[in-house]
């Protein structure tokens, strides 16, 4: 047990790090990076504890250490994703100008959200008090199930939806002219998108200069302006070869300077116009260099013979010598062969594990085990790794499933996931998604797993009371 620990947990940590520097925008503090890297870390961590957990259960080993770590994991998740992350969220997307008064407009923002949370637990300790001889698990197991049954409910749309779009959107990309299509539509898109955000950003800079330049520097809101000012001076520095461009002002831009709120409010537009211009320049450019590239890959295919099956690239110089003629062959192979069959094999694999899935999960309540998973880890009997192994890929299959969906309806609307200009809102947000279902879905792959007999994890038992 403990070799796989050493193995998966240090690759564990080095994906969270490799992520968040893929993803994190520059201007997002350490704190936040500390923040979601923990969070992603422990919820990864819960889904490493299941293959542990069902060795353990299946040999009867002792469950100290699996206790510990799930409590560690479990109860870090939770906190994080209902109190933690939220209150610096709110924190981050405030625009006021110290501390308290960000702190101050965190909590108001989550208001809202914590009367919920609460009136949830008011109504949970009533029933309790209420129930107490009926309900083993107190207040901490009633938290329990009300989080596992809320990531349960919902989860399980986001894993049905995850299930058949990804093995279907794997096939259609293997097709060169369906991804064209695809593409030339995207980038259409993302320049509309791109403009608008231009549009936006070069308002908000105007709005600011105009405010500036109509406050008396003896105003008592004029050391706010400054702070402002030296925002608005900085973002130009940084991309010299931005120009604010047709920048038009709205009914209320030029009230901003009435109070220190409205400054706030100002301060908080100009940066949220910024964050969303260079996420769609950032989405945009990966969108074109992909069509680009794409582009390239069928103009080789197309003159293979011409050029000698070797693969001739628009975006870099030509290779010299043997084994610069070595590689140009290969690069050809992989990327005008193998991979497009490559693709469709992976998504024919992936559809077979989802219908396995799917057929464990409508198959759940009947006395037949129905599950291929469950048949699968007792096929390989008492074999630490097998066992690990057979359990860890559907759970990380199911958790991916699930976690695409999330990320699709909430770019959607709420939050956006982009190559090095991710804001700290941004993931903060997909950071407490991630918390919040990591245990829900490890629970409802338990239940996929029959061990026989009365034996139940660590994690179930944890979770009944």
């Amino acid at each position: 047990m403990w070799v796989f620990y050493l193995i998966s947990l240090p690759l564990t940590l080095g994906m969270v790090v490799v992520t968040l520097r893929y993803f994190a925008g520059p201007a997002v503090p350490r704190y936040v990076v500390a923040t979601v890297g923990y969070a992603w870390f422990c919820s990864l961590s819960i889904i490493i504890l299941v293959p542990a957990d069902i060795w353990t259960t299946l040999t009867g080993s002792a469950k100290g250490g699996i206790g510990f770590f799930w409590s560690w994991s479990y109860w870090s998740t939770f906190i994080l994703t209902w109190a933690v992350v939220p209150t610096i969220q709110g924190y981050e997307d405030a625009g006021d100008f110290t501390v308290k008064e960000r702190l101050k407009t965190s909590i108001h923002m989550n208001l809202l959200f914590y009367s919920i949370v609460g009136a949830i637990g008011l109504i949970g300790l009533i029933l309790l008090l209420i129930m107490h001889r009926a309900w083993d698990g107190g207040i901490v197991g009633f938290a329990m199930a009300c989080s596992n049954t809320f990531g349960l409910v919902t989860g399980a749309f986001l894993l049905g939806f995850g299930l058949s779009e990804i093995p279907r959107n794997i096939w259609k990309n293997a097709d060169w002219s369906h991804r064209q299509k695809v593409l030339s539509h995207r980038v259409a898109k993302m320049a509309v998108k791109l403009d608008g955000a231009h549009q936006e950003y070069s308002n908000a800079i105007v709005v600011a200069q105009a405010t500036s330049n109509q406050m008396s520097k003896r105003d008592l809101l004029r050391p706010y302006m400054d702070i402002i000012d030296n925002m608005v001076a900085q973002m130009l520095r940084e991309d010299p070869s931005f120009k604010p461009s047709g920048g038009r002002f709205g009914e209320n831009d030029m009230d901003y300077d009435t109070d220190d709120k409205s400054m706030a409010t100002l301060r908080r537009q100009l940066r949220r116009a910024h964050e969303e211009y260079y996420r769609c320049k950032s989405e945009y450019m990966t969108c074109v260099m992909e069509a680009l590239k794409l582009e390239d890959t069928i103009k080789n295919y197309e003159c293979r013979d011409a050029n000698g099956w070797k693969y001739v690239s628009s975006f870099r110089e030509s290779r010299s010598g043997t084994l610069g003629s070595l590689l140009d062959t290969i690069e050809f192979i992989w990327r005008c062969i193998l991979r497009k069959q490559l693709q469709k094999a992976f998504a024919v694999v992936l559809g077979c594990m989802s219908a396995a899935i799917l057929l464990a999960e409508a198959t759940l309540l009947p006395s037949v085990d129905l599950s291929l998973f469950s048949i699968l880890i007792k096929a390989v009997g008492k074999q630490e790794v097998l066992v690990q192994v057979a359990a860890f890929v559907p759970l990380m299959y199911m958790c991916i499933c699930t976690y695409y969906s999330l990320f699709k309806i909430g770019m959607l609307m709420f939050y956006s996931l982009t190559p090095r200009q991710t804001s700290s809102v941004s993931l903060l947000m997909i950071c407490s998604m991630v918390a919040r279902y990591a245990p829900p879905i490890s629970y409802n792959f338990l239940n996929l797993i029959r061990l026989g007999g009365n034996a139940k994890t660590t994690f179930e038992k944890n979770g009944e009371h």
